[in-house]
């Protein structure tokens, strides 16, 4: 069972444009207890119904925060520790090593992160394994792949390549 971190995670969506993979990484965020951020620009409205159907109920029980731009973003986060997912990224998820508090970085569904972040020193870049010549996982997948491996790490004391059992 997971326990409450004292500094959760913080998963960071770029200008993400699909609502309901949106809607799916805030219920994440509710049963996890990590935290939401958005950075706009959004490709829908907060309001939008297929944002809330995604999310259910859990909406009340999810940290949100939204930022004009990435840059603003920074500047009230300036000493957070970031990973930045792409599938370009030669560093696999495995590789890292997380601590309480850090924020997972996803770009929008059609485009990733852009370039500036990527190479703007904001954090480290990493992939998510996957087979020569696919493009990209959806989304909320990729969000929910990366949110579970950093709260193994941090929970269960276990990175990749330790001795023992898997959780």
């Amino acid at each position: 069972m997971l326990q409450p971190l004292a500094r959760p995670f913080h998963l960071v969506l770029v200008s993400p444009q699909i609502p309901p993979n949106t809607g799916n990484v805030a219920r994440l965020c509710a049963v996890t207890g990590c935290r939401l951020i958005l950075v706009e620009p959004l490709g829908f409205s907060i309001a939008d119904r297929d944002l809330k159907r995604a999310g259910l109920d859990y909406w009340d029980k999810v940290f949100l925060k939204l930022y004009p731009d990435y840059d603003t973003y920074l500047a009230d986060w300036p000493e957070a520790r970031r990973w930045l997912f792409t599938a370009r990224s030669d560093t696999s998820l495995y590789a890292a090593r997380f601590e309480p508090g850090d924020h997972l970085v996803f770009g929008s569904e059609t485009r990733g992160l852009p370039p500036d972040i990527l190479a703007g020193g904001s954090g480290t870049s990493v992939a998510i394994p996957m087979l020569p010549e696919r493009r990209s996982l959806n989304l909320s997948t990729a969000v929910g792949i990366a949110a579970y491996e950093a709260l193994r790490q941090v929970q269960f004391g276990q990175v990749a390549g330790q001795a023992g059992s898997s959780s």
